[in-house]
């Protein structure tokens, strides 16, 4: 029996801990992508995919995920995946994105970023900025609103999504409208109380948060350590608005929290949800009515962000 509060949805993951070792990471990647490949995107959604030049011109690939009746001029949220900087998307994020695609509406751009250790900091992020200036240059053709793009991603995937809003922001690109960050990663030094305290959580701990950062700053951080661990910034000033989501007995909570107040504190619009009696990566509970209810919140900010009214 465990030792923490988990609610009953997650019992069954009190056991399973994302897998880590360098060596085993490229087979499991291989039996991640076949498992993904094999779901269908929802009834409604149409997926196209594109390859476009990431970072030093490495080819990285993006599907875009759209209703079937999905308007011109539509709202778009680019989505980053979680998996530790090393993991592939798992088949939940397939099934996630696609709701967001008909429930929001919006076309949806997932990116297939490269992956640590192989491809270790900042190739991951500089792909996500690639992909974002590729959906931004192309808005047009892409029957997407210049105006409404956002950007989201679960665990490692909104550390990259966070970092991107701050390269953005430096680089004076143009603007990207709103923030969705579920569980983030966002600080490197690993200094929180949650840090200290949830050593042995499902799913996720702090030693192998220890071991993430690792196999992603293997190459060092010689500058813009932000860029890598975005609490680290020394502004966050002029960030989009933001949605923050946090997952009670998850080594990463506080960090979430940190990061959320620190963009309030700069004078960032920011609703922070924290939910409770969960793990990290949830979302992997699909039938999950916390999930549900989760999942529901995330399209809410989403509409608001991207101004559509419920019908």
């Amino acid at each position: 029996m465990s030792k923490y509060n988990i609610h009953s949805d997650f019992k069954k993951y009190e056991n399973t801990k994302l897998p880590l070792s360098p060596w085993l990471l490229p087979l499991i990647n291989i039996l991640i992508a076949r498992s993904v490949n094999k779901i269908k995107p929802a009834e409604g959604v149409m997926a196209t995919k594109k390859k476009i030049p990431g970072y030093q011109q490495g080819m990285i690939e993006l599907t875009i995920y759209e209703s079937k009746d999905i308007p011109q001029n539509a709202p778009c949220l680019i989505y980053l995946h979680g998996g530790a900087f090393a993991l592939k998307a798992a088949p939940y994020h397939k099934n996630l994105v696609c709701e967001y695609a008909l429930k929001t509406p919006c076309k949806v751009i997932f990116v297939d970023y490269r992956l640590a250790p192989k491809y270790a900091f900042p190739v991951a992020v500089e792909d996500c900025y690639a992909a974002f200036e590729w959906v931004s240059s192309h808005a047009e053709e892409l029957g997407i609103d210049h105006t409404r793009i956002a950007i989201g991603g679960d665990s490692a995937g909104a550390a990259l999504a966070a970092a991107v809003n701050l390269m953005a922001r430096d680089r004076k690109a143009p603007g990207i409208c709103f923030q969705m960050l579920i569980y983030p990663v966002t600080d490197a030094r690993q200094i929180t109380e949650s840090i200290e305290k949830y050593v042995d959580t499902p799913m996720w701990n702090s030693k192998l948060n220890q071991k993430m950062w690792k196999l992603y700053l293997k190459n060092g951080v010689p500058n813009h350590r932000e860029y890598a661990s975005p609490m680290e910034a020394a502004s966050f000033d002029n960030l989009p608005d933001s949605y923050v989501e946090v997952s009670e007995f998850d080594c990463l909570r506080d960090e979430g929290i940190n990061f959320a107040e620190a963009l309030r504190e700069s004078g960032n619009q920011v609703e922070l949800y924290q939910t409770k009696g969960t793990v990290h990566g949830y979302d992997i509970a699909e039938q999950s009515e916390i999930v549900h209810q989760s999942v529901a919140r995330r399209i809410e900010a989403l509409k608001k962000a991207f101004n559509i009214a419920d019908n």
